[in-house]
């Protein structure tokens, strides 16, 4: 008969292989294949980020980083199996402010956007969003819109298919204490088709969004949230400049990976992702948006998100959106 005794050496003798394995592990990674699932679909911006990123990244760590579009159900399908996934660091997830927006958005998310992941990466400041109104429409100025949202009689209206565009229209509505109607659609790419078309007033998009009916000339650029400027729309002054200061929002992106992670491949990926940003392919991504890039530790991506999140939870719940 096996001693209690014999039994705790052997417990011990196993737990001490486990470990060396899995430490061997940690400094051999990766010796496979890495995805990075990403919530929205080909041809999106963080589509676009994420396939210039994943070239970068297999070029330092030696392997494929393959990119993975899972789009739908308001991210939460790509989420959903980046938090269920193995955190040993092949899997890792793009995503964007939208995933900390749901939590006050929807009452069933099936993840936690804090506690089931960990921070790895931002690779770019926050983009301003632009406010837009179809080239045919009577509205010339952010003046001239503000002034008819607080007196037209039957109100106007905002497209909005995603939550960075739909809280920065709820911002605009509470800077300006007028209420506009929000008209949902399945993207931006839509609402921006029926801003052109004059069937809504206007839509908050993200700049590569918007820029291809901009050059178009299909739509109005009326202001830049924020203090930022972007040359290429030339003219066009910052919500700061035009008298709305606090109309200050924008999108962004963060890379994150499982809760669990070990620290010592977190490191490596938030290294391999952060060096990424000085990478030509990838400054010249940024900047075909006039972005900023970032360069931030673990930590105080961790800080941005957590202080993101509190900021657009206030807007949603200021606008009394109720989750649906």
């Amino acid at each position: 008969m096996i001693s209690k005794a014999l039994v705790a050496v052997m417990a011990t003798v196993m737990q001490l292989g486990l470990a060396a394995t899995s430490t061997a592990a940690e400094a051999n990674f990766p010796e496979k294949p890495i995805t990075l699932l990403v919530p929205f679909p080909v041809g999106s911006g963080s589509d676009s980020t994420a396939r210039v990123v994943a070239q970068e990244v297999s070029k330092a760590s030696g392997q494929s980083v393959v990119v993975e579009n899972k789009p739908g159900a308001n991210g939460f399908i790509a989420t959903r199996a980046a938090a269920r996934a193995r955190p040993d660091g092949y899997t890792v997830l793009l995503t964007s402010n939208t995933h900390y927006a749901n939590k006050f958005l929807f009452k069933n998310v099936p993840y936690d956007p804090l506690d089931d992941f960990e921070p790895l990466a931002v690779i770019r400041e926050p983009s301003p969003l632009v406010l837009v109104v179809g080239a045919s429409s009577p509205y010339k100025t952010l003046d001239d819109l503000t002034k008819s949202a607080r007196t037209k009689k039957d109100g106007l209206t905002y497209g909005s298919g995603n939550s960075s565009s739909r809280v920065g229209a709820e911002l605009y509505k509470q800077q300006i204490d007028a209420n506009i109607l929000y008209v949902p659609y399945k993207g931006n790419a839509e609402a921006l088709n029926d801003a052109a078309a004059g069937r809504v007033d206007m839509v908050f998009s993200d700049v590569g969004a918007m820029r291809s009916l901009y050059e178009a000339g299909k739509i109005r650029p009326l202001a830049i949230t924020g203090s930022q400027k972007m040359p290429f729309l030339k003219g066009v002054k910052s919500s700061a400049e035009l008298g709305l200061p606090g109309l200050d929002i924008g999108s962004w992106g963060v890379f994150l990976a499982p809760k669990g992670t070990p620290t010592a491949v977190l490191d490596k990926l938030h290294r391999w992702i952060s060096d990424s940003a000085n990478a030509e392919p990838v400054k010249q991504l940024i900047a075909s948006t006039d972005g900023v890039p970032a360069h931030m530790s673990r930590e105080q991506v961790g800080q941005f998100v957590q202080s993101e999140m509190k900021k657009w939870g206030a807007i949603i719940q200021t606008a009394g959106i109720e989750p649906q």
